[in-house]
């Protein structure tokens, strides 16, 4: 198997598989392939936990089904692209040492991943109208890849050390972390801040990779563009002509 990724800000990753290797990925990810590449689409993949497992890769936003790729009668390749601006960076998974990633980040990985939702936490729903929290949880034994939105900045907390993030800005992190949902402080802060109400905190030890774009602040941007009328929700900007085309099922509405 022979990974390569090409580009900075609209990246692809390219995979060269030998006879018999297999890549799993995302529902809707494929960008090309070889045409002796089998697809085969299954809810078994990703775990060994069946159709639960399938149900949880659902509820955590990461789709019920899954897509095998499999190199057939000689070598072959297949390529993954991310469906809006970032970097695709390549994770070893180990028995030992996973991974959380925000509900829509996993891009594809090796035999041996396990995928499953890890956290869903409500934002603050009902009278401050906030959103849930959902972390995938990428373990096994793999080569995996994620997808992360625009610039990527990666921190090294030493046990104890806590960085506050705002979720959506929360790419991946290794499960040795702590998570927690905590507020902003401050009345003035929580009414006129503009930044929300809810903070994440990040407690070492591990590694913490933070992206600096989130699909609801790109949708914000491109709403004033995309015709008159009646300001245009989270949902209705992704479907929107070619700008939704980009940017439909990243990151749901953590930002």
């Amino acid at each position: 198997m022979r990974p390569e990724i090409t580009g900075s800000i609209l990246p692809v990753l390219q995979i060269g598989l030998d006879p018999g290797d297999m890549v799993i990925a995302a529902p809707g990810e494929l960008a090309w392939m070889t045409p002796n590449v089998r697809m085969t689409t299954t809810t078994a993949t990703a775990g060994s936990s069946g159709l639960w497992g399938a149900f949880t890769r659902a509820v955590s936003g990461g789709g019920l089904f899954m897509t095998e790729f499999i190199a057939d009668n000689g070598p072959g390749g297949v390529a993954f692209t991310p469906k809006i601006p970032g970097q695709i960076v390549p994770v070893d998974v180990q028995p030992n040492r996973g991974y959380l990633i925000h509900r829509h980040g996993f891009l594809c990985a090796t035999q041996g991943v396990q995928l499953s939702t890890a956290l869903q936490q409500n934002l603050g729903a009902g009278v401050f109208g906030g959103e849930g929290f959902i972390l995938q949880h990428l373990s096994g034994a793999c080569q995996a890849w994620v997808a992360l939105g625009g610039e990527i900045v990666a921190n090294d907390l030493r046990p104890g050390e806590t960085v506050l993030v705002h979720p959506g800005h929360v790419g991946m992190f290794e499960d040795s972390v702590r998570f927690e949902v905590t507020t902003i402080s401050g009345i003035k802060n929580l009414m006129f801040g503009g930044d929300g109400i809810f903070l994440a905190r990040l407690t070492g030890p591990g590694r913490v990779w933070l992206q600096t774009m989130t699909l609801p602040n790109l949708a914000h941007a491109l709403a004033p563009y995309l015709g008159k009328g009646e300001p245009a929700s989270t949902a209705q900007v992704v479907e929107a002509g070619a700008a939704g085309a980009i940017l439909r099922g990243i990151f749901g509405g953590d930002r």
